[in-house]
């Protein structure tokens, strides 16, 4: 679906007005240069004067598209410098340790302008245990940084209020909805030219209690990585729910059950920008053998997988990918890592796996 100004033809893209009316000026002043060399008697003259004059002219018109250019780049820049102000009041650094939780994150955008989307993620100490948030708005630019901005904002308030996941995610898509409501009456409209009624959000909640135990709603967005001392592999493999903004919730929300989270473990969350990026080829990154690679490489911390994975995704994309990528990595480290269960597989045997 494609949104239309009110004032525009039928059919014609907003985007495509736009760049028509950028090309406006330089046409103009082209036509101003092409009409003067064809119907001005000076142009064909020979005389010093006359070629003064052609050269004055050509060197306005030449003079003005550059002005014009100019002007555009600089509104360019100062539109990209917003976009920047405003990720980076959303994505605010999350604290090195929360509650027994060593922690570290990363947002890795697509450039440095306009491809500036709406990744979330934040982690929180609460009285009902830790609680990390993550997700992806649909889109880039401002619009998807208020979009994300709308719904981070809720979590860090809800977080602490509910008692329940649950909870949590009902008050996040009623905040979600409240913010298309908003977008829908033109209070705060879309400077992408983004539809409200087709933005959406992926989240996923996570709740880990004390005792390790991991539990999680997850609303269309990728399940996390286990990372162990044997490799990596997803947290869950539950389907879904739908994002929030596309359908309403069920009126039952049953947490996932994701087992505990030892100590020594460690949780990769990442949006959907990690798996997707390309090579020149065409091929999607593997983030679960990367993973698996650094789950067994020393040190183990969550900067040192950081490392592992921006490296190896630049590597793999040549350069950003695109698309943003978030990453919020969670490594228990409440006590020493106790003796693993094997499942009555011997030592041995697990080892040559």
């Amino acid at each position: 679906m494609i949104r239309f100004n009110p004032g525009a033809p039928r059919g014609v893209p907003p985007r495509f007005l736009s760049r028509l009316r950028s090309l406006a000026v330089p046409t103009a002043w082209g036509a101003v240069a092409v009409a003067y060399r064809l119907t001005c008697p000076l142009a064909r003259d020979d005389a010093l004067g006359a070629r003064l004059v052609s050269s004055a002219l050509l060197c306005a018109v030449g003079t003005g598209i550059v002005l014009h250019i100019r002007r555009r780049m600089l509104r360019e820049v100062r539109h990209a410098h917003r976009i920047a102000e405003a990720a980076q009041s959303v994505l605010r650094p999350p604290p090195p340790r929360v509650e027994g939780l060593a922690v570290a994150a990363a947002h890795l955008s697509a450039d440095r302008g306009a491809r500036i989307g709406g990744d979330l993620y934040e982690v929180t100490a609460t009285e009902h245990g830790v609680r990390a948030v993550i997700g992806d708005v649909r889109g880039h630019g401002l619009g998807a940084v208020r979009t994300g901005a709308a719904v981070l904002g809720s979590f860090r308030e809800v977080a602490h209020d509910e008692k329940t996941l649950a909870g949590v995610l009902g008050r996040l898509e009623r905040a979600m909805d409240r913010h298309l409501r908003e977008r829908a009456d033109g209070d705060h409209p879309a400077p992408d030219g983004a539809p409200a009624a087709e933005e959406f959000v992926t989240v996923l909640l996570l709740e880990i209690l004390p005792d390790g135990e991991v539990h999680a709603l997850n609303c269309g967005h990728p399940w996390p990585y286990r990372l162990t001392g044997a490799g990596a592999e997803p947290l869950a493999r539950a389907d879904p729910l739908p994002p929030l903004g596309l359908f309403p919730l069920p009126g039952e929300l049953p947490a996932t059950a994701c087992g505990r989270l030892f100590p020594g473990d460690i949780l990769v969350l990442h949006t959907d920008g990690a798996e997707e990026a390309r090579d020149t080829g065409g091929r999607f990154f593997p983030l679960g053998d990367v993973l698996t690679e650094a789950a067994r490489a020393r040190p183990q911390t969550p900067q040192a997988v950081l490392r592992t994975v921006l490296t190896a995704l630049l590597e793999h994309s040549a350069g950003p990918p695109k698309d943003d990528v978030a990453l919020l990595i969670l490594r228990n480290e409440r006590c020493s890592p106790p003796a693993r269960p094997t499942r009555g597989v011997p030592r041995s045997a697990t080892a040559e796996r």
